[in-house]
């Protein structure tokens, strides 16, 4: 996992563009008594995660964790009275016993996964769940969003599109030593709506964006602009997202 320096000063740009999880999903990801939970959030980032399942929930006891203290922050000003933790997932997640509940939500990929699992193995209690949930930009129906990714090809170093093709499905149910039929699987097409300069707030909260940034100057934020300037009507393009969960409870 990255270091969390590397997503500070992203956090209130993350938290107002970021897209959240579509609510047909929520029942399948819980699906279980919803009273009085112990519920980590793995890389909780400014609790967007939260946003989605604390409704559905009564009286939970809240440990959302993140490497990033900026990201924190900005949870902390929005769920105040949450168990709010800095550090390496896969380290903090030990210190947390009996849970009923771990969400990785738009996090998975930036895990030392091997080890996420070993401590959610053993922190979760019978009759627990993991949850992951991953709000994916869906570029292969949309030449807007083909061409962007493109453009991050080009300018963002190391980048590809395919960076979270990772089969979470297998890897759940091999860090658990299940078989790949306990593992659920469930999927959500929709489309957003955004302004071209909501859109670009979007990308420069991307730690993608800002290594672009980094390599070729403020140039690559006027790049996206102009990107999606082109393919906007009346100021404002629309683009498929394709969020894919998945969820094991192992025992």
């Amino acid at each position: 996992m990255p270091d969390g320096a590397k997503f500070d000063g992203l956090a209130d740009d993350y938290d107002r563009y970021r897209p959240r999880y579509p609510s047909d999903l929520l029942d399948t990801a819980l699906g279980m008594t919803r009273h009085n939970l112990r519920v980590v959030d793995a890389g909780a980032g400014t609790g967007i995660s939260l946003e989605w399942v604390l409704p559905a929930l009564v009286g939970p006891e809240v440990y959302a964790i993140d490497i990033s203290r900026d990201m924190v922050e900005a949870g902390k000003r929005k769920f105040p009275g949450l168990n709010w933790m800095v550090g390496r997932i896969e380290d903090v997640l030990s210190t947390v016993t009996d849970v009923d509940l771990i969400i990785a939500g738009q996090a998975y990929q930036w895990f030392d996964r091997p080890a996420f699992l070993q401590a959610a193995r053993k922190v979760l209690r019978a009759g627990g769940r993991v949850i992951v949930v991953q709000n994916n930009r869906d570029h292969s129906r949309s030449p807007f969003l083909s061409a962007y990714e493109g453009l991050l090809e080009e300018r963002s170093p190391g980048y590809s599109r395919r960076y979270r093709d990772i089969d979470v499905a297998q890897e759940l149910a091999d860090g658990f030593d299940v078989g790949l039929d306990a593992v659920i699987r469930a999927e959500s097409r929709w489309n957003q709506a955004m302004t071209v300069d909501s859109f670009v707030g979007m990308a420069s909260s991307s730690t993608q964006a800002q290594r672009a940034v980094a390599a070729v100057g403020p140039v690559f934020l006027k790049e996206v602009h102009a990107l999606v300037e082109s393919y906007a009507v009346d100021g404002v393009v629309v683009f498929p997202y394709h969020t894919e969960l998945f969820v094991i409870q192992p025992w």
